[in-house]
C-alpha cells in the first residue's frame, strides 16, 4: 500500500476524530519506530498492543486533533491534546498537550511516530492527585 502525503493526512485526521477505536494500521510500517516520553519501542504488534492499553485502561480517551501539516515532503506535524480519566477511586481526568513528527518511508507509509509533550511525565503523575492542573 502505497499513499501520497494528502491521503495519509485525511486518514490521520479520521483516526484522531474515533481514536482509540478503529485506527488504520495500514499506513504504518511493520517495523514503525515509536518514541514518547514514556515508552520507546519498534514494531506495528507493539503499536497496536499500545493503542490497545489505552482503550481498555483509560476512560473516555479524546484525542483531540488542533492542527495538521506537511513541513516536509516526507514529515507530517500534528499537534493534539490527549485527556481520559483514570480508573481511580476519585477519577482524576487528565490532560497532555502535545505534538507527533510523523515521519513518512518512500512508500509513503508512516515509518517513525515521535511524540512530544507540552508537560513532564512529573506534571501528569501530579495531575493524577491534584497536585498539578494543565
Amino acid at each position: 500500500m502505497s499513499q501520497s502525503i494528502a491521503e495519509i493526512i485525511e486518514i490521520l485526521k479520521a483516526d484522531y476524530g474515533r481514536f482509540p477505536k478503529d485506527q488504520t494500521f495500514a499506513i504504518y510500517e511493520p517495523d514503525v519506530y515509536f518514541k514518547d516520553p514514556t515508552s520507546e519501542f519498534r514494531g506495528l504488534d507493539r503499536y497496536r498492543k499500545t493503542i490497545s492499553f489505552i482503550d481498555r485502561w483509560f476512560r473516555d480517551p479524546v484525542l483531540q486533533l488542533q492542527q495538521i501539516q506537511a513541513p516536509g515532503d516526507r514529515l507530517i506535524r500534528t499537534d493534539w491534546m490527549l485527556t481520559w480519566t483514570t480508573p481511580l477511586p476519585w477519577q482524576p481526568r487528565i490532560a497532555i498537550a502535545g505534538w507527533s513528527e510523523l515521519g513518512l518511508s518512500g512508500r509513503g507509509l508512516i515509518n517513525s511516530h515521535i511524540d512530544y509533550w507540552h508537560c513532564s511525565t512529573w506534571n501528569v503523575v501530579q495531575q493524577h492527585f491534584g497536585s498539578a492542573n494543565f
